[in-house]
């Protein structure tokens, strides 16, 4: 059997190329020495795969969302970055959307691309770009501004909460971006945001940790903290004042024995240092709501952070589960 040859210098630098910025330009192929036929050949093969016009990848890799990412940027021209939802995904402060993908592209008469939404900012200088994971996209602080534009009140909490988690967040650089975007009106409804919460404040981890903090705010309960640390645990929801820690149990994540153990021994320290402990599973959050409402505004008001009151119920005799996002508008 005749051995493979090695690579040629050119192969590699393609390969090398392509692994630092996950696509490739026309521009980039003939840089590195690709006439337009050699380019027209490696299609033919296979060695090169079209991902939009003027952008390819390497044949026979795998798709990424980093890929997807780098090769709307590449589609919209020189200039375009990554931006908005697509900028949060990719400095993973959201799940990724796997159909489109924000771009922003200053300037005008730019072509569109199949999956890319083109937004075009009045402004959008050097300080608000960078390159990350090899993708040219818009800065944490620019990306949040965009982002108070689309979400809603909470999914832009939640989305400050992820960046200061993730140690992405520094507010002098915030700061400066929403003085110079002042007039945008994503700056001004992040503004109003940030001014009644502090990021990282309620960073919740699973979706029924979400729901849950839902529903105490829209029952108007105490704010408590969401996990927080306290002594050897991480306590889902906190009121120290009060000496209250609730858990919220997932569906699977407490049924095996060794889950129930480690229950048991938190619940029992919870017990010894003076906290009550409190349980609500995801059949009570989703569809007994009322019952889970009584029972906080017992122990509350029984701590002295509340009157005694009767709890309404939210829908009847089933109580719906927790709805998404306020519109975007609402402050």
């Amino acid at each position: 059997m005749r051995p493979r040859s090695a690579p040629t210098d050119i192969e590699r630098r393609i390969c090398g190329l392509a692994l630092e910025r996950h696509a490739l330009s026309r521009t980039d192929l003939t840089g590195l020495g690709l006439s337009s036929e050699a380019i027209a050949r490696r299609l033919g093969s296979g060695r090169l795969v079209r991902l939009h016009q003027g952008v390819y990848t390497i044949g026979g890799t795998p798709s990424t969302p980093e890929r997807r990412w780098a090769a709307a940027a590449l589609a919209c021209g020189d200039g375009a970055v990554v931006s908005h939802l697509s900028a949060a995904a990719l400095w993973r402060m959201r799940e990724t959307d796997p159909v489109v993908i924000d771009v922003s592209l200053p300037g005008r008469g730019r072509r569109t691309r199949d999956g890319v939404r083109v937004h075009r900012p009045r402004r959008l200088g050097p300080e608000d770009v960078t390159r990350h994971r090899g993708i040219p996209v818009t800065t944490v602080a620019c990306t949040l501004i965009d982002c108070a534009q689309v979400l809603g009140s909470r999914s832009l909490e939640r989305t400050l909460d992820e960046a200061q988690y993730l140690d992405l967040l520094d507010r002098s650089e915030l700061d400066g971006a929403l003085e110079r975007h002042r007039t945008r009106a994503g700056a001004a409804r992040l503004r109003k945001v940030l001014a009644r919460h502090e990021p990282g404040s309620t960073h919740t981890r699973s979706p029924l940790e979400e729901a849950f903090l839902l529903l105490i705010r829209r029952a108007g309960l105490p704010q408590p903290q969401v996990n927080s640390r306290l002594g050897p645990y991480t306590i889902d929801f906190l009121w120290p004042d009060q000496r209250i820690a609730v858990e919220t149990d997932g569906r699977d994540a407490h049924e095996r024995a060794g889950a129930r153990e480690r229950d048991y021994r938190r619940d029992s320290w919870l017990h010894a240092n003076g906290y009550r402990p409190l349980r609500f599973t995801w059949e009570q959050v989703h569809h007994r709501a009322d019952e889970v409402l009584a029972t906080l505004h017992a122990v509350l008001a029984a701590a002295g952070r509340l009157q005694p009151a009767r709890i309404m119920p939210t829908s009847g005799r089933r109580s719906s589960r927790p709805q998404g996002d306020p519109d975007p508008r609402s402050p």
